[in-house]
């Protein structure tokens, strides 16, 4: 797998180089938000990995850049770092469409074992929402509420599901089996009368 790496903490970018390469990646690794776009022509990787801070104002230079990247080089996946929990840029990312987008606060990247894992699922074409964003999202409130229906497995679910895991995956996860994570999947969506799937409650949370 190629990647290309937008990150401007020199720290982070190296210890990203080091542990993507140990794991048999090719990397290419950038400073610079406009680098990135150059490298992502040139190199045609499968992911970005980016931070979405990035000079000169440390906004949101870095995910604009990854999503001009996408749009020259289809099918580009997009795993996007954020030291903060950043709702809205999540949201950007999420709702520009393409398969292949994650949004993953940097300390994960300290978990190398939960870091590699979204990253993996993202480059397959898969959705990561980080664990907290989704937690900000869960307490925004709705008419009706109808999140307050959910009892406490169901929101273990759908939080669960917004962060892109697979039911077997949740079932795994939660120690419950896969037919019985299906059938609480199932209840959450007649809850909160959405689709069935990760990609439809991540909808659903954003809207």
């Amino acid at each position: 797998m190629r990647i290309v790496i937008a990150e401007d903490d020199a720290l982070l970018r190296e210890g990203l180089v080091l542990l993507l390469r140990s794991e048999g990646f090719e990397v290419t690794a950038v400073d610079h938000p406009g680098d990135l776009v150059a490298s992502v022509e040139a190199v045609e990787p499968d992911l970005a990995v980016v931070d979405v801070r990035m000079p000169p104002t440390f906004t949101d230079e870095g995910l604009r850049a990854a999503l001009e990247a996408r749009r020259r080089v289809p099918g580009l996946a997009i795993l996007a770092l954020s030291a903060f929990v950043e709702d809205g840029y999540a949201g950007d990312l999420l709702a520009a469409g393409g398969a292949g987008a994650g949004y993953l606060l940097k300390e994960r990247v300290g978990r190398p074992g939960e870091f590699l894992d979204a990253l993996r699922r993202v480059a397959a074409g898969g959705t990561v929402l980080d664990r907290d964003v989704v937690a900000v999202q869960l307490a925004r409130p709705r008419p009706g509420d109808p999140v307050a229906t959910l009892n406490a497995r169901e929101r273990e679910v759908v939080a669960l599901l917004a962060e892109g895991h697979s039911v077997p995956t949740i079932g795994r996860l939660l120690g419950i089996g896969t037919a019985a994570a299906r059938q609480h999947a199932g209840d959450v969506s007649t809850k909160l009368r959405v689709p069935d799937g990760a990609q439809a409650m991540l909808s659903y949370l954003r809207a």
